[in-house]
C-alpha cells in the first residue's frame, strides 16, 4: 500500500512538472519524501526530464493507441517515438464493411487525426499495400472504381521531408461484384 502511494505521488509529481515551472523535494517530520511546487515549504529544486504521454485511446480500435511524445525532442531523436498525434486512424469505412455493386466501386475514406494535421505533414492512402493516392494535407479521400473483392485500406503519415512516420491499423472492406448479392468467393 505504501509503495502504491509513493508511486502515485511520483506520477503526480511528473504530471505537475509538465505544468509547473519548478518542483521542490523536501522531507517531512516522519521522514517521508515530499514533492511540491511550493517553494515556501523549503526543499531543493528537482530537475525532471520531459514526460512521454500515452493516450488511453478509449474510443479507438484495439491496439491502435500510439504514443505522443511531449517535450523538446518531439521531432524524433534517434530511438524516440514519432507520433505527434493522439489519434491517427481510419474512421470510415468500418472494418469489414460491404459495399454493394450499385456503389460503382466508389468509397469515401475519412480519417480521424487529433490534434489537427500539422501544416508540414501529409497523408496518403494505401489499398492492398500499394499507394492509391499521392500524399495530401487532408483527412478525406475518395476511392473510385474499386475492384470487387476484399480490399485492405491503410493511411500513412508523412513528415515534412516525405518520410513515412506512422501507419494506421488496416481496415478491410468488401466491394461486391455487379449482379451479385453475395460476397465474392476468394
Amino acid at each position: 500500500m505504501n509503495k502504491a502511494l509513493m508511486a502515485l505521488a511520483v506520477m503526480l509529481t511528473f504530471s505537475l512538472a509538465v505544468q509547473a515551472g519548478t518542483i521542490y523535494r523536501t522531507t517531512d517530520a516522519r521522514g517521508n519524501v515530499v514533492f511540491t511546487d511550493n517553494p515556501d515549504r523549503g526543499g531543493e529544486p528537482v530537475e525532471l526530464a520531459p514526460v512521454t504521454v500515452v493516450s488511453s485511446g478509449g474510443d479507438g480500435r484495439a491496439g491502435e493507441s500510439s504514443p505522443r511524445l511531449e517535450g523538446r525532442d518531439a521531432a524524433g531523436s534517434p530511438g524516440q517515438p514519432f507520433m505527434p498525434y493522439d489519434r491517427f486512424r481510419i474512421l470510415s469505412p468500418d472494418h469489414e464493411q460491404v459495399f454493394p455493386a450499385g456503389a460503382a466501386g466508389n468509397v469515401a475514406v475519412e480519417l480521424g487525426i487529433e490534434p489537427a494535421l500539422r501544416e508540414d505533414h501529409r497523408v496518403r492512402l494505401l489499398v492492398n499495400g500499394e499507394v492509391s493516392q499521392t500524399a495530401m494535407h487532408t483527412e478525406a479521400f475518395m476511392l473510385a472504381n474499386m475492384t470487387p473483392g476484399d480490399q485492405v485500406l491503410q493511411a500513412e503519415l508523412l513528415d515534412g521531408s516525405g518520410e513515412v512516420r506512422h501507419r494506421s491499423s488496416p481496415v478491410t472492406i468488401r466491394v461486391q461484384r455487379a449482379g451479385s448479392s453475395r460476397p465474392p468467393a476468394d
